[in-house]
């Protein structure tokens, strides 16, 4: 039979240091004697209220100072023992489940209002075993295996903003990806496959929306750094560049052009900056020095699409631009990479360039050396 316990004597252990709280000391009465129950109490938050009802074994409640419901279930030997449920202040309910020696262990729910947050398996009070997690609006957002409360083992994680998309599908440890696959959080292909390193890509193989391999290495908080190899966008998926990164720029390798070496050097913000360019022979046709020189330049089909002037590893200087069909589209001065004076066509119109402003010929003529 419960009984209730007035607070006089807990009032007074309240204010007691935390080692002496620990040891409170809770008076149960009967009808012939009184009988002293030593409890050894971390959570202590029960015994602030007015009175506690209390049951050695069998069913209890807990109030807090408000006497609003915290607790109701089963205890064993004065903990919480079985099937109980937890409250918040407001009265709202916040956990249902299982509990051994006081703690949650088994099967339970975590809420948040009346949403759902988690699901799953507990341990010692702690998350262990398999469970699914919820946003605070109820969708879900990760199911799995978790240790000690986190992410730890095979689990899913999927997107809220995407219609629920899976997100990530792998391993975790302590929480944060190990390894697995990543997909785009817009359009839910494939995007990563491989390591991660606290939660970030590591080494692995990122992919095109098409499902072809775009790059495959080495990389650090998601960016390129180590060695990797970069691929075409392609039906055989060819090779486009192979050597060395860092901080998301190549810094030194091999470049491809449909299947055969284009040029082998070093490379200033993926910039050709000093090496030797090769024609579809594989003959020598030009030199970078410093970034300076003459150079031709492909596109991944194999074309021709620019050769003139460099400086500072960019278009600097005079050169020529061409579409696929081997046309000259524009010849002129380039200034930092980019077209500045000159003419050509775009659009099926003559078009003219002055200081990297577009005119119409009536307005400027110039002729090129």
């Amino acid at each position: 039979m419960l009984k209730k316990i007035k607070s006089l004597f807990i009032t007074k252990k309240l204010f007691s240091n935390i080692y002496e709280r620990r040891k409170l000391e809770i008076i149960k009465y009967n009808k012939s004697f009184q009988t002293k129950i030593d409890i050894n109490i971390i959570n202590y938050r029960i015994l602030s209220g007015k009175y506690i009802l209390y049951e050695e074994n069998g069913i209890g409640k807990e109030y807090n100072y408000k006497d609003i419901l915290l607790f109701e279930g089963e205890y064993l030997n004065g903990k919480r023992n079985g099937k109980g449920k937890e409250f918040y202040d407001n009265g709202k309910l916040i956990f249902e489940g299982e509990y051994l020696n006081g703690k949650r262990n088994g099967k339970g729910k975590e809420l948040y209002g009346d949403k759902l947050q988690f699901e799953g398996e507990y341990l010692n009070g702690e998350k262990n075993g398999k469970g699914k997690e919820y946003t605070y609006s109820g969708k879900l957002i990760y199911e799995g295996e978790y240790i000690n409360g986190k992410r730890h083992g095979k689990g899913k994680a999927y997107n809220i903003f995407n219609n629920g998309s899976l997100e990530f599908e792998g391993e975790y440890i302590n929480g944060r990806k190990w390894k697995g696959k990543k997909y785009n959080i817009f359009d839910g292909e494939l995007e990563f496959e491989g390591e991660f390193l606290l939660g970030e890509l590591k080494k692995g193989k990122e992919y095109y929306s098409s499902g072809k391999i775009k790059f495959e290495g080495e990389i650090y908080y998601s960016k390129r750094i180590g060695i990797g190899k970069e691929f075409y966008d392609n039906n055989n998926n060819e090779l486009k560049f192979e050597g060395e990164y860092y901080n998301g720029f190549k810094i030194r390798g091999k470049e491809y052009i449909d299947g055969r070496l284009e040029f082998k050097g070093e490379y200033l913000f993926n910039n050709k900056y000093n090496g030797i360019g090769f024609d579809k022979n594989g003959n020598k046709i030009y030199q970078l020095i410093n970034g300076n020189g003459n150079v031709i330049e492909y596109n991944d089909k194999g074309k021709i699409e620019y050769e003139g002037e460099y400086s500072n590893g960019r278009r600097n200087g005079k050169g020529k631009e061409y579409n696929n069909n081997g046309n000259v589209i524009f010849e002129g001065i380039y200034l930092n990479g980019k077209r500045s004076y000159g003419k050509g066509i775009e659009n099926n119109k003559k078009i003219l360039l002055f200081n990297g402003k577009y005119l119409n010929e009536d307005n400027i003529k110039m002729e090129l050396e």
